[in-house]
């Protein structure tokens, strides 16, 4: 595995020189990459909630630090958005987040691996931190530490391992304005009050994509992670009791404590270099248990949006039946603990690098169980399907190998909070209408493709 030192690798036999017979000499000819690099980014950056703005990203990269190849990466980002049109054309958000991470082209633990593998192996230290200021409603401070690990068993299997990864969130300056949408909403209260998550994540991903002339490719991902169990498992040796109800502190803070696993599977049927058809399952679920009642507002599943259900407003769908809440879309929007998602695509070129898609989205996010706010139905295998959003559209891509941008437009043609007899709406559609076209169309612009 590349560790992004050296431009080209040369590699090249020759016959030995020895009196041996079948024996080959091997010269390996590399091309080192610049050891420092300093790259600014300038973005312009629009949601499909109508919000939009710049965002800076300055970064420094040292690629030999301590003179065997380890990668010291330094990033400073900060963006700013704002509702040009629409409701919420008063309020506004930025942020700014500094990161360092340093990562060994090895394993660093204090017991020895052996590995048979020909890809290096990675260990990854990060500690981050995010300030973000929503105006009239709250500033959060966000410190973020990982410590990892990234292996290959072949050029399709991969592992990824934090067995140390700690989040710790505070927040401040709160808005009457925000306080009184806490009071009125408990479920929103509750997700924002457990802020400080200590846990593990994994993940596992197979990828048939890298083989290039495959027809069918495959791909799938398999991602787990738990938080709060070491803490609780030290209470319970204290003889302290452990309760959603009276939750216990950590430095001040309730820890969250929660198991959550997702599967991402896709397919890539290959018609030829100019013709695909792209198709996506993701299903997910968390539970909140022990020390808590609710999931992190950050950990939760949300739906809706360009790498989502494309004809809703990013992350306003659900949970269930839950109307979008169209005064704070983009600012504060309801998650739920189940999520599961639908995804076709046929992609086709229409010249060049200008490529073409027609696609249609299906999904939702649910609550385990009901709570005292008006969050919907808990999510149950016997109705879910009759709490499915659809959407559909089509889309442009401009791709030229290294950098793709992509537009694409979709309007809804199921809503699954009207009544039940009325959520197909394809019979509503008028593309004539401007007033349809207001509530309807969504414009979605992103870089890379949606999976």
């Amino acid at each position: 595995m590349s560790m992004g030192n050296f431009k080209f690798v040369r590699i090249i036999f020759s016959d030995s020189d020895t009196s041996a017979v079948g024996f080959l000499d091997v010269s390996i000819l590399i091309t080192p990459m610049t050891k420092r690099t300093f790259r600014a980014e300038v973005d312009l950056v629009t949601k499909s909630n109508n919000y939009t703005g710049p965002r800076l990203n300055f970064s420094f990269l040292n690629r030999n630090t301590f003179n065997g190849a380890e990668l010291l990466h330094l990033n400073m980002a900060g963006s700013f958005e704002t509702q040009l049109s629409g409701q919420n054309k008063n309020l506004y958000s930025y942020s700014l987040n500094p990161q360092v991470e340093l990562i060994f082209p090895r394993f660093l633990v204090p017991f020895r691996i052996r590995s048979n593998s020909l890809y290096i192996p990675k260990t990854s230290f990060s500690i981050s931190y995010n300030y973000l200021k929503k105006v009239n409603y709250f500033d959060m401070s966000t410190f973020q530490f990982a410590y990892g690990f990234n292996w290959k068993e072949d050029v399709r299997k991969e592992h990824k391992l934090n067995p140390i990864s700690i989040s710790y969130s505070s927040i401040g300056n709160e808005s009457d304005e925000f306080l009184d949408l806490l009071a009125s909403n408990s479920f929103l209260k509750k997700s924002y009050e457990e802020q400080f998550i200590a846990g593990g994540n994994y993940s596992f991903t197979y990828n048939e994509q890298v083989i290039a002339k495959k027809q069918m490719q495959y791909f799938f991902q398999l991602t787990t992670e738990a938080a709060g169990n070491t803490f609780s498992l030290a209470n319970l040796i204290i003889g302290e009791e452990i309760s959603s109800e009276q939750p216990s502190k950590v430095m001040g803070s309730i820890y969250s404590q929660y198991a959550k696993l997702s599967l991402d599977g896709r397919a890539y049927y290959n018609f030829s270099t100019e013709k695909k058809l792209a198709m996506r399952i993701f299903a997910g679920v968390a539970t909140p248990y022990g020390n808590s009642e609710i999931l992190p507002y950050t950990k939760q599943f949300f739906s809706g949006g360009p790498n989502s259900i494309r004809a809703f407003h990013i992350n306003s769908l659900g949970p269930g039946t839950v109307a979008p809440n169209l005064d704070n879309i983009g600012f504060l929007q309801l998650g739920g603990d189940v999520k599961f998602e639908m995804n076709a695509e046929y992609r086709f070129t229409i010249i060049r690098f200008l490529k073409g898609a027609l696609f249609a989205d299906a999904g939702n996010v649910w609550l385990l169980k009901s709570n005292p706010a008006n969050t919907g139905n808990p999510f149950s295998f016997s109705g879910f399907t009759n709490e499915i959003a659809v959407g559909a559209g089509f889309g442009l891509r401009i791709d030229v190998s290294f950098f793709v941008l992509r537009f694409d437009l979709a309007a809804p043609l199921r809503k699954p909070w009207l009544q039940e007899n009325q959520r197909w709406v394809i019979d509503e559609i008028n593309l004539g209408s401007s007033a349809w076209r207001n509530d309807n169309l969504i414009l979605s612009i992103a870089i890379g493709y949606p999976f």
